[in-house]
């Protein structure tokens, strides 16, 4: 049919649905600046903050069309409704379907967070609150403050801070706790919209999101006494801290590929040992490597063809648990010796030694396997020896020279294990770091309380601690050929002065011990010999725990 025989009216239809396709089809605006301005509030029916409220929709209307994300982690509502609401969006409009279960009296609070935005950008509306109350008053009392990290004092994001009446005081249950807010990216949060109460207050970092203390995974923070509100509170702090588990509990074990059983502890261990009960040849003959952490043993065993094992873990002589590891007929195991080691940037230095890491332990080495060039001369006069700190390290040391390049292979089975096994070959290049890149400092510690016990902790740009020292009193730490590049000076208020910075109990009601940073980063100038001077303070509070701003301390004389 010829398009000048179509009848009319089917144009007009067809033209019709065409424009009404259109019309109903959200697109992105061609051309122009990118929209970066979030949606405009034009409407909410009701009223926010309407008393006596009976409504059984909410509908809030915006400038232009909005979709909701992660409504359920981003929408948070205080108190809990016994059954919540309904969101749905609906072109330019959110619609919340409120339901029947209500309490009288009661000021309830809708924070939707990030949890709006507009349609083709997603702008977020932050923060936005619907504040409603089902009695004749609204109530207005706030608390806020901030949360801190116990160990690093730095602000911590995303965690919930939970507000118990006293009456009702438990984070350990079932039921939820209903008064919540979260903290934002510098750990601040503000709860508003409180009734007159005596409360206990909470701060809690998981990663279900159930607002209840229920894993020995998640962080936890508290203040010692409660709180009674009967006029807004500011500047509430909360120390965060993971607590020790008061029971000992084995979290896993396995054997790998490798041959290697790994069993995995929900608490560190200081004096631990492990027997296996029903074969007493392998228990004669295991080998165990635990984790610098103590939470973790490795252990390896001559044989491989048991049907099952059965494991007692002890500290000193008290039994903690038992556990039964179990291996299909069929699995096969290579037990090659892998290798690494400690030098990413393959570059060596007069400090630092080559130290080889093995994936088992090791009981000798065949040096005539092992070949040595520099600038692709070999050499004999390497030392390569068993590291009798550490099983399963070999370590190598030379006479390294500058503008010199080093080349250092390892024949299959230059390595051996315990139980016969050889390592892999390898090959590895190596420049010499010709920088010179190392310096000196003296840092004198001046203690405010002599019979105090401190430790002393150096940190890298990582917050990794490299060295700590327990000290008690004054007195002039020395660090030797320390990398040219930047430290920060972590002190531990070592209260029971057993060496470590020791964590917090929520049941104990104890606080982990308190930590402060010296407010200088150490810059580190090769060949220089710095001097510089720590005075702790006595006595800090948590506003005093850590500087804001840092200065970089500079060396004061010429290189010594």
């Amino acid at each position: 049919m010829a398009l000048n025989q179509i009848p009319l009216f089917s144009v007009v239809i067809l033209f019709s649905i065409l424009l009404i396709s259109a019309c109903a089809t959200v697109q992105q605006p061609m051309g122009g600046p990118k929209d970066e301005t979030p949606p405009k509030i034009l409407s909410i029916v009701p009223d926010n903050l309407t008393r006596n409220f009976d409504a059984k929709l909410i509908t809030i209307t915006f400038d232009e069309f909005i979709k909701l994300k992660n409504e359920f982690t981003e929408i948070s509502l205080s108190p809990d409704m016994e059954i919540a609401p309904i969101y749905k969006v609906k072109r330019k409009s959110l619609l919340i379907t409120v339901p029947d279960s209500l309490e009288e009296n009661t000021t309830y609070s809708i924070n939707f967070g990030n949890a709006i935005g507009d349609f083709n950008e997603g702008n977020e509306l932050k923060n936005f609150s619907y504040v409603f109350s089902t009695g004749p008053e609204i109530d207005s009392l706030s608390i806020s403050g901030n949360i801190i990290n116990g160990l690093t004092l730095e602000g911590e994001k995303d965690v919930n801070v939970l507000l118990i009446p006293v009456k009702q005081d438990s984070i350990f249950g079932k039921k939820k706790a209903n008064i919540f807010t979260r903290t934002d990216s510098s750990g601040n949060f503000s709860l508003k919209n409180l009734h007159e109460n005596t409360y206990r207050i909470y701060a809690l970092k998981e990663t279900n999101n159930d607002r209840i203390y229920n894993s020995p995974d998640e962080l936890i923070g508290f203040l010692k006494d409660s709180i009674f509100l009967k006029e807004n509170i500011k500047d509430i702090k909360l120390t965060l801290f993971k607590e020790i588990p008061k029971d000992f509990r084995i979290i896993n074990r396995f054997l790998d590929k490798k041959g290697k059983i790994s069993i995995l502890f929900n608490k560190s261990l200081k004096n631990a040992s492990l027997t296996i009960l029903d074969n007493e040849k392998l228990d004669k003959e295991k080998i165990i490597d635990f984790s610098k952490t103590g939470d973790t043993a490795s252990v390896w065993i001559p044989e491989l063809n048991f049907d099952s094992l059965s494991i007692v873990v002890k500290e000193g002589s008290t039994i903690l648990d038992t556990v039964k590891l179990k291996r299909n007929k069929k699995d096969e195991y290579d037990r090659k010796i892998l290798l690494s080691d400690n030098l990413n940037a393959k570059l060596v230095n007069k400090i630092n030694n080559i130290i080889i890491t093995a994936s088992a332990p090791l009981k000798g080495f065949d040096k005539s396997k092992v070949f040595f060039t520099e600038d692709s001369i070999p050499k004999e006069n390497f030392q390569i020896y068993l590291d009798t700190t550490n099983i399963r390290r070999s370590i190598i040391k030379y006479n390294w020279k500058a503008k010199k390049n080093y080349q250092i292979k390892f024949e299959e089975g230059a390595l051996t294990g315990y139980y016969g096994e050889k390592s892999e070959a390898i090959d590895r290049v190596y420049v010499y770091d010709e920088t010179e890149n190392y310096g000196d400092i003296n840092l004198i510690i001046q203690a405010p309380d002599s019979s105090k016990n401190y430790l002393i902790q150096l940190l890298n740009d990582k917050d990794e601690v490299l060295n700590s020292k327990p000290i008690k009193g004054s007195q002039t730490l020395v660090y030797k050929n320390l990398l040219g590049t930047k430290y920060k000076v972590r002190i531990v208020y070592d209260e029971n002065g057993n060496g470590v910075w020791d964590t917090g109990s929520l049941d104990e009601k104890r606080q982990p011990e308190k930590v402060w940073f010296w407010n200088k980063i150490i810059t580190i100038r090769p060949n220089w010999e710095q001097e510089d001077t720590i005075t702790i303070p006595n006595g800090i509070s948590s506003d005093d725990q850590k500087e804001k701003l840092p200065n970089e301390s500079q060396p004061e004389d010429e290189g010594k």
